[in-house]
């Protein structure tokens, strides 16, 4: 054999030299990338490869449920579908279109203009019953699509519609407490991390993706709601009012036991029903009071000594001129103590103890009992009324004030003011809030509200006295009696500005009653307003009985003993069933 040619050995040493260059430079280019990604930029890629097999999603929050104070459910939530489509570049085929009619409700012309649009993403029904969605998922059409969704329902219907309010399609709260504590029911939904696989489906972690808000326990009672509710529906048929409302408080803590309002509406189905239906007439729709604002006349004479109960009044002309204006009785009483005045509803007693008072004085026990603001309770669109302030008193200011007129209040103020006397001196602010129930199960419980003192317990109990003495044979409140129980309460009776005129119409009034009971140790309150009602119009007539109703249903259901019973005939068990029944005696 020949040994290799030089010029062939050359060529052979260059081809290795190549070869050896070329892997060199590549595991040189290895080394780089390596050193690169395992220290250079460790933690970017590390992030990244996290990202690739994560991901983060927020847990779906269903709003929170409503229960009344014993736990029943008030407003919660029902598994519901949303059905959309993305419009693509094909027509949707007829029998998709003919389908999706049938299953709608609308007719085909109006799916083809929706379809149509140059809109990228179509809503077709929104939060309609789980179990229609296996019909649209057999219907042939590309870009048609169902979501999970809840719908908010009250199993009630009616029961509380203006305390509770509704939520718009996307269950945000508009009206009631599901507004004004929106942000608890709903809560901000947190996030969390879960794994996928290699092709991005989500592994099981054993991490729940779906939770709800807090729930809120009000302080209603559902069933003192009902019995409120059937009443005042009675008395509407009987009376055809305009309006009427009416709310029972707890006169000790502000709790409030029931609200409720004619017109009406059902929370379930807000929109077919008239905004005037929906209105929460209890805080927001004002009235002249009329007799029942004679409390802050008699609160102002007695705390400042001008007049005792006892202060006699010479009343038999049956008028009295203030300013150039004649201010009438219903009818001559002759002379009349204090306490007679507020018992026979004396206009002309009450304007008597007014100008011994003194505009200032009065002022002052105005406002004191809160009117002219908003008291204060979780519900929207609360009125603040209307008080006159002291430099825009007229020469019959004082006097038209002391029996109720040239003064707006709302029922809750009325009712409100009342409560101060039936405990004993302090105005409290009214509330529907009594306690959080946390996704986890906790309760939390708000800071109490404060109570001021107003009027000495003496001036209070002196109050209570002359208010019992209206609900008697002798008192104009004489319809509100029940029976076993002292009621302690007032009545009162306005005319209505006719809107026509500007005047004080003859034929349209506003009938109110508000007391509470049992008069020494009241388990409520309760204020009954009627707008205009018809066939009658005097407050002791139209909403004093209701009052009667309302309040000795209750006392039933809340086991009050009677107090003509001696304590010997009160079964203990009943006694104690009353102590853990009353509402202020409740756990907080």
């Amino acid at each position: 054999m020949r040994p290799p040619e030089p010029g062939h050995r050359q060529r052979l040493s260059k081809r290795g030299i190549i070869v050896v260059s070329i892997c060199g430079t590549a595991f040189f280019l290895v080394f780089l990338r390596l050193f690169e990604v395992m220290l250079l930029n460790h933690h970017t890629y590390q992030r990244l490869a996290s990202e690739q097999y994560t991901k983060v999603r927020e847990i779906v929050v269903n709003r929170g449920k409503i229960f009344d104070r014993r736990g029943r459910v008030l407003a919660l939530n029902t598994d519901a579908v949303s059905v959309y489509y993305r419009p693509g570049l094909e027509s949707p085929p007829q029998e998709a279109l003919e389908k999706l009619s049938n299953l709608l409700g609308l007719p085909e012309r109006r799916l083809r203009e929706k379809f149509d649009s140059r809109r990228r993403f179509l809503w077709l029904a929104r939060k309609i019953d789980a179990d229609r969605s296996k019909e649209f998922e057999r219907i042939p059409l590309k870009g048609l699509g169902l979501l999970r969704d809840t719908r908010r329902v009250y199993p009630k219907g009616k029961i509380g519609a203006h305390l509770l309010g509704f939520v718009d399609i996307d269950n945000r709260g508009l009206e009631g407490v599901e507004r004004v504590y929106d942000d608890l029911l709903s809560r901000e939904a947190p996030k969390v991390t879960l794994r996928t696989d290699a092709l991005g489906n989500l592994l099981y972690s054993g991490v729940e993706t779906e939770t709800e808000g807090n729930g809120i326990v009000l302080t209603i009672d559902e069933a003192v709601q009902v019995i409120v509710e059937s009443e005042l529906d009675r008395a509407v048929k009987k009376w055809s009012p305009r309006a009427a409302s009416v709310v029972v408080m707890d006169p000790y803590t502000g709790e409030v036991l029931a609200l409720a309002n004619r017109p009406t509406f059902d929370p379930n189905s807000p929109g077919r029903y008239r905004a005037s239906y929906r209105r929460n007439r209890a805080v927001t729709d004002l009235y002249e009071p009329g007799s029942t604002f004679k409390i802050v006349m008699a609160a102002a004479a007695l705390e400042t000594g001008t007049a005792t109960l006892a202060t006699r009044l010479d009343c038999s002309e049956g008028y009295v001129d203030v300013a150039g204006k004649r201010i009438w009785d219903t009818r001559k009483h002759g002379v009349l103590t204090l306490k007679e005045v507020i018992q026979k509803s004396s206009n002309v007693g009450a304007v008597k103890i007014a100008m011994k008072i003194g505009p200032e004085v009065f002022y002052r026990y105005v406002k004191a009992f809160g009117f002219g603001e908003k008291t204060g309770i979780d519900l929207v669109g609360e009125s603040t009324g209307v008080v006159k302030p002291l430099s825009a008193f007229s020469g019959t200011t004082l006097a038209a004030m002391a029996i109720g007129y040239e003064v707006m209040v709302t029922p809750i103020q009325v009712l409100r003011a009342y409560s101060a006397v039936a405990n004993g001196g302090y105005l409290v602010r009214p509330h529907l809030l009594k306690a959080i129930v946390t996704p986890e199960g906790h309760i939390l419980y708000p800071k109490e509200y404060p109570k001021e003192r107003i009027i000495s317990s003496r001036t209070a109990y002196m109050l209570k006295e002359a208010l019992k003495a209206v609900v008697t044979e002798e008192g104009t409140g004489h319809h509100a009696t029940i029976e076993g129980n002292t009621v302690a309460g007032k009545t009162g009776t306005t005319r209505m500005v006719d809107p026509a005129t500007g005047r004080y119409s003859k034929d349209h009034y506003v009938s109110s009653f508000v007391g509470f009971v049992p008069a020494d140790r009241p388990a409520m309150a309760v204020v009954v307003v009627f707008w205009d009602p018809k066939g009658a119009y005097y407050g002791g007539e139209v909403a004093a009985p209701v009052f009667r109703t309302i309040a000795s249903r209750i006392l039933s259901y809340m086991m009050v003993p009677r107090e003509d019973l001696s304590p010997g005939h009160i079964l203990v068990s009943d006694r104690q069933r009353y102590q853990e029944r009353t509402p202020r005696n409740e756990v907080n």
